[in-house]
């Protein structure tokens, strides 16, 4: 096993790294190689999975299932696992991840490491509170890494800065269903929109918002609250590919605008209950493989942020500045968040969180860092796995445990051995 050169990107392809990078495929490999940064899909948007300069190792080959105890629900497995695996497999024998991300490539790895939340954060907390056991390839040696540690802290939304994660053991959840009952319905603006979110009961919740609309619609979009089920609903169709670089104008403000016109009327006025196939409302955008392209060959940056529930008119002036400036694309999402949160570093607060993507243009990456500046502002915090442009001042207010996770990562690494772009960028390790 050896590195060898590689360019590669992460999923937004606005930020690019070239290097050199090896991909074991199993522990005694990996094992062999000197310490450098470790990913998996790089399904993270910036720069968080990058190493420009220097080396990285691909995780993505140590993708088996260990071991499963039905009887605890506790499964132990390789970190290059990608979680919609682990959804697919053990559904039918009636358990889920207790918690996944809005696609289902994210290696089990990627999910530790980013300390990810899905649409039940309000119910479930974020990944790592169903995180038993974390076994870290950490200066030579295997540590095995256990909750209630400040190393499980620092590991679990640490970035990949306390060891390469080897693999790990999650409690799932039981699930009574291999489908889907999701309710669909309307919200014609802004406080609709919130009002849906803080009244749903249901399990899973999330909704879709129209970053274009504008006026007495700002904020306008669709509230789906989701259920595991039992019943028959047509297996998922095949995924469709984008195979070039969609050009300039793919994107443009009219056509995003027709779309999310079309897509909100889509909902009857009275809403609707609907079947679907379990991925298809975890992982909607899994349909489209290599969905990224559709933003050209410059790419394309997410903003992603979450406030506290009392700065809600702060985020309500944060989405009016989107849309009146014409740069959104479909893909927005807006969720309501409990306070769960399982690392130093990770990114859940309770309140909202607005995710909204953008072409990679001057004018998209001035907007962000107006966001990030209204963020602040606001007391809330960028979410590392989407973040790309944010400069390092603002991080120690949004992260007020970044000291207890320097010094946990300090020890663990002192060579800055795992140091990634992002944390270059951002400063995170720096005092």
């Amino acid at each position: 096993m050896s590195f060898k050169p590689k360019d590669y990107s992460g999923w937004g392809r606005a930020l690019r790294a070239a290097g050199a990078v090896a991909r074991p495929d199993r522990a005694a490999a990996l094992a062999a190689l000197a310490p450098a940064p470790a990913f998996g899909m790089r399904r993270s948007y910036g720069d968080a999975a990058l190493n420009h300069g220097g080396r990285a190792i691909d995780m993505s080959g140590l993708d088996r299932l260990l071991a499963f105890d039905a009887e605890t629900g506790i499964l132990e497995l390789e970190a290059g696992v990608r979680i919609g695996e682990v959804a697919a497999a053990f559904a039918p024998r009636g358990f889920l991840p207790a918690v996944m991300p809005g696609t289902g490539f994210a290696t089990v790895g990627g999910c530790i490491a980013q300390d990810v939340h899905g649409k039940n954060h309000h119910h479930a907390g974020s990944f790592g509170a169903h995180v038993a056991e974390i076994t870290l390839w950490q200066g030579g040696s295997l540590v095995t890494v256990l909750p209630g540690t400040p190393l499980f802290r620092a590991t679990v939304g640490g970035l990949g800065q306390t060891g390469a994660i080897v693999s790990a053991k999650l409690r799932l959840a039981p699930c009574k269903g291999t489908v889907m009952l999701v309710t669909e319905r309307r919200a014609p603006d802004w406080d609709h929109h919130l009002g849906l979110l803080d009244q749903s009961t249901a399990t899973y919740t999330v909704g879709w918002i129209d970053a274009t609309a504008t006026g007495t619609s700002l904020g306008r979009g669709i509230v789906e609250e989701g259920e595991i089920a039992r019943g028959l609903v047509k297996p998922r169709a095949k995924s469709a590919k984008v195979p070039l670089d969609a050009p300039q104008f793919a994107l443009s403000a009219p056509i995003v605008r027709a779309f999310n016109a079309a897509y909100y009327a889509r909902v009857p006025a009275a809403g609707r209950t609907v079947l679907r196939p379990l991925a298809d409302f975890f992982f909607p955008l899994d349909k489209i493989l290599d969905w990224n392209r559709l933003y050209g060959k410059r790419g394309f940056h997410q903003f992603q942020c979450v406030v506290p529930l009392q700065a809600a008119g702060a985020l309500r002036q944060m989405l009016n500045r989107i849309a009146t400036s014409g740069l959104a694309s479909p893909l927005a999402v807006l969720k309501r968040m409990g306070p769960g949160r399982a690392g130093y570093l990770s990114f859940p607060m309770e309140g909202y969180t607005l995710a909204v993507d953008f072409p990679n243009r001057a004018a998209a990456r001035d907007l962000i860092r107006a966001l990030e500046e209204d963020t602040a502002a606001a007391g809330g915090r960028l979410y590392f796995a989407k973040d790309a442009l944010a400069g390092g001042t603002r991080i120690p207010a949004m992260y007020p445990e970044l000291d207890a996770w320097r010094q946990e990562v300090a020890k663990a690494d002192p060579a800055r051995a795992y140091e990634t772009d992002l944390v270059r960028r951002l400063k995170l390790r720096n005092a």
